[in-house]
């Protein structure tokens, strides 16, 4: 559900999960859901909307809201988090110990198919993430493409509330673990939204649930289907087939801080004419710990490689 809104054309690349948490809200599916169960009989039966009802206002209204909000999260100025990220994918189960630097966010892997590394494959990446101590232009790359997918998220997120019609669901249940009151919103395309940039046409292939904290009018989980297929380019450079899923939760992470917990996509796309890629990714991010403070990428590396590696 993400995007890519620089003026490039979409590479194919992109609609694959990355490890990095900011750069998987840039993924084509990843940032057009960045906007947006049922409980046991028992439980559901023990929901008690509020006493002002937030149905009472448009549900557009949340939406914008919401992505007010999310655009809040991505950007997360002034706050610095450490946590653990799990990626599974085609490449395998990977988990990373990510810090959010003043600079950028680095990542090191400390699991992969949950097990612990070889000594080789310790010892490549502290050579990887020296290399970006001792090449400070390696680290620019990497921390503009950073902030290049932070925008087109932001670009994105700034259409949502345009680009699709919302109602409120029928069944307002909130998620399972919910604790606080919840509104429950449906989104489909707006047939008048004109996309303003090729990769915003992805949108018009999106429909699906979001669930928002009333609280913090932020979204708490948010389901996607592609319902019909998505062209870039007419084809040309890419063409999503319908049938896609995508779902994303968030939840408070520390003093206030919001962040993506869990995020799927399983998508299938056909690049540049030639290549159909199926793509299927999951991400899990846990363990959050607020820092101290600020500190340089640098110091961040330091801190990962000073690091002991889990056993298990």
């Amino acid at each position: 559900m993400a995007q890519s809104r620089t003026g490039r054309h979409p590479h194919p690349d992109r609609i694959k999960a990355s490890p990095a948490l900011s750069r998987h809200r840039c993924s084509i599916i990843v940032a057009t859901l960045a906007f947006s169960l049922t409980l046991p009989a028992q439980q559901a039966a023990l929901f008690v909307p509020p006493a002002s009802s937030p149905t009472s206002v448009p549900a557009r209204n949340w939406a914008v809201d919401a992505c007010a909000a999310e655009i809040a999260i991505i950007h997360h100025t002034g706050s610095y988090l450490r946590y653990q990220q799990r990626s599974i994918d085609s490449k395998g189960d990977e988990l990373r110990d990510v810090i959010e630097s003043e600079d950028g966010t680095v990542a090191r892997l400390i699991l992969r198919d949950n097990r612990p590394l070889t000594p080789e494959e310790d010892q490549a990446e502290r050579d990887r993430l020296n290399g970006l101590i001792e090449h400070p232009s390696e680290f620019a790359h990497h921390a503009n493409k950073d902030a290049n997918g932070k925008k087109m998220a932001t670009e994105l997120i700034q259409l949502m509330p345009d680009a699709m019609i919302y109602t409120y669901a029928p069944d307002q249940t909130p998620t399972p673990d919910s604790n606080d009151p919840q509104v429950v919103i449906d989104y489909t395309p707006n047939p008048k939204f004109n996309p303003p940039t090729t990769i915003s046409a992805a949108l018009s292939g999106l429909r699906g649930r979001a669930w928002i904290d009333t609280k913090s009018k932020t979204i708490v989980r948010m389901d996607g289907e592609i319902f019909q297929a998505v062209n870039f380019g007419w084809g040309m450079l890419a063409h999503i087939y319908p049938g896609g899923k995508v779902d994303v939760e968030q939840a408070s992470a520390v003093a206030g801080r919001w962040n993506m917990t869990h995020f799927h996509e399983h998508v299938t796309v056909k690049a540049l004419m030639v290549k159909t890629l199926n793509v299927t990714a999951e991400i899990h991010a846990m363990n959050f710990q607020p820092l101290p403070r600020p500190m340089s990428y640098q110091d961040a590396i330091r801190l990962l490689l000073d690091t002991p590696l889990p056993n298990h």
